[in-house]
């Protein structure tokens, strides 16, 4: 009986999410970021088309959404950019290696995490660096100001930015977020965050930066409404995964 009323909880969550590369998580209510600003930012790409954010954790590895491939397609990462309209100066890059968290359910979402290797080495410079991980698998503070960027569409039904874009949001506590998506959020791999704006679809996958720290990889949010109040946008916590992704980059060459 238990197991009859999870699925029927589970299966009226389930207008709420998309799935794939589609998940309805650009920044609505942002900002132009600075040029450069955030030089971990890369934009995941589909046939010279943007379709997820991620963030570059070394010189060769790329941080981003599971939800954001499958084994049907064949993606680029574009490195140092911000205006995406500049296409004979952006440095595309091919993706040798995917890694999606073995445990990842498109169903749910859990462990919405992947790992890209590069299939080359990228110089580190003014316009390309990394964003650092966090040291433990402590819970970010409830209210902890934080950002979130990317290229995505600029409002719920609108279309996606040529230029980076940025807007302030704070954690909420994992009793808020519970209360809001139900069964779907687990407090354990997930953390979510609200503010005057938020992600939206385009945006999957870019981090979740708390100070100078990726804390959350973007996941999902209300299909109907992006930023919305009531279903505020939920990032794949990466502190629960830091065993997973030092294995992973150590081992893989």
């Amino acid at each position: 009986m238990m197991t009859i009323i999870s699925l029927l909880l589970l299966a009226s969550l389930l207008p709420h999410l998309t799935f794939t590369a589609d998940v309805d998580v650009g920044i609505v209510n942002g900002r132009e970021a600075k040029p450069h600003s955030r030089p971990y930012m890369v934009s995941i790409q589909f046939f010279g088309h943007h379709i997820c954010g991620g963030s570059l954790i070394s010189n060769q590895w790329v941080l981003t959404a599971a939800h954001c491939w499958n084994r049907r397609m064949t993606l680029t990462v574009v490195v140092g950019a911000h205006d995406l309209r500049n296409s004979t100066s952006l440095n595309r890059i091919s993706v040798k290696n995917y890694i999606p968290h073995p445990d990842y359910l498109i169903c749910t979402l859990q462990n919405d995490i992947m790992l890209l290797m590069l299939q080359r080495k990228v110089r580190l410079n003014k316009n390309v660096g990394l964003i650092p991980l966090p040291k433990d698998s402590k819970d970010v503070s409830v209210d902890t100001p934080c950002s979130v960027a990317g290229w995505g569409r600029l409002w719920t039904t609108g279309l996606g930015s040529d230029r980076l874009m940025e807007v302030n949001v704070t954690a909420l506590n994992h009793e808020e977020c519970q209360s809001k998506w139900g069964p779907i959020y687990s407090a354990l791999q997930m953390v979510c965050a609200y503010g005057g704006g938020g992600s939206c679809k385009g945006d999957s996958g870019g981090p979740l930066v708390c100070g100078d720290t990726a804390v959350g990889v973007t996941s999902f949010g209300d299909s109907k409404l992006c930023n919305s109040a009531e279903r505020p946008n939920v990032y794949t916590k990466i502190a629960a995964y830091l065993p997973w992704i030092y294995q992973n980059i150590k081992k893989v060459k």
